[in-house]
């Protein structure tokens, strides 16, 4: 009898990890197989073996999430996880061939990510304002999203040998546990030194990590719930990393900023992040060109 699902979970996990794939990623994954595994017991009330992973089972159950109404991107995400997990069963020799080869599943467009206004991000630092410890952190969290355009999970594997304040510049490890170096502000540096200051008095102090949580590390989700609550303090909504990153491209871009530069400083490996990433650079500077020719204005 063909193995389980959930007995060959954990050996496609380490797999995963080798190639070297964000946790959050592995996470996905993870979750995708087991949606498949709880879809196919579901439907044969029997635990779901590496048998199962046939392209009839595969396509119903894609039409099953549809019927659900889940959305197109939640489909493509649970799609290229169970495809990764074929990809690894042919290569593990586990079963013959790829049952899903020839299978495509739509990506959706991807909605506009507003950019944060000067307005919005003077309030939300205006809401780390203080002394404490947690204000020091925040605003720091706030400002190296800013001025650096990284990820909630580049920004939380920071460690304090990362930094050099003197030349204004971090080492980040993205994606893929490629390296980069993300550059900042004198203001951001001024705002990591006096965090830096109370950070000595913490009791997770001597871990290496830049930033701490009440036990240990502060994690990407803390950075997202800590995100939360200063925009709620500062009576915004939807303010999530993202949208620091996607104001970080936009202000390269209409700064003048190459696009290859901004690749770069981004850790993008594909062209198309570019054009998703600076659309909202690319409207605004369509806008501004049709304000200056006003051609129905000379007529």
């Amino acid at each position: 009898m063909s193995e389980s699902l959930e007995s060959l979970h954990q050996s496609f996990n380490r797999t995963l990890r080798v190639e070297g794939l964000s946790a959050r990623t592995i996470t996905i994954y993870g979750q995708a197989v087991r949606f498949f595994g709880q879809w196919i017991q579901d439907q044969h009330r029997r635990e779901a073996t590496a048998d199962d992973l046939t392209r009839d089972n595969v396509l119903a159950w894609l039409d099953s999430m549809r019927a659900r109404n889940l959305t197109d991107g939640t489909v493509l995400t649970r799609w290229r996880g169970i495809r990764r997990l074929s990809l690894w069963l042919v290569a593990e020799e586990i079963i013959d061939d790829d049952p899903l080869k020839g299978i495509s599943v739509k990506k959706p467009e991807a909605p506009p990510v507003p950019v944060l206004t000067d307005d919005e991000l003077k309030a939300l630092i205006a809401a780390c304002k203080g002394k404490e410890f947690r204000d020091r952190r925040d605003e720091v969290i706030i400002r190296l999203l800013l001025d650096c355009g990284i990820r909630a999970s580049e920004l939380t594997g920071i460690m304090l040998d990362d930094l050099d304040l003197d030349a204004e510049s971090v080492v980040v490890t993205g994606k893929g546990s490629r390296i980069r170096v993300a550059y900042f502000g004198s203001k951001t540096a001024l705002a990591i030194d006096r965090y830096l200051r109370s950070r000595t008095a913490q009791r997770h102090a001597k871990l290496p990590n830049l930033l701490l949580g009440e036990r240990g590390g502060l994690t990407a989700d803390g950075v997202r719930e800590r995100l939360t609550i200063r925009a709620t303090a500062a009576g915004l909504d939807r303010v999530n990393p993202h949208r620091f990153r996607h104001t970080n491209a936009h202000d390269f871009l209409l700064a003048g900023g190459q696009e290859r530069d901004l690749k770069r400083l981004m850790g993008w490996r594909s062209d198309a992040m570019l054009e998703r990433y600076g659309a909202s650079a690319a409207d605004h500077r369509a806008r501004e060109a049709t304000k200056r020719l006003n051609r129905g204005d000379r007529i």
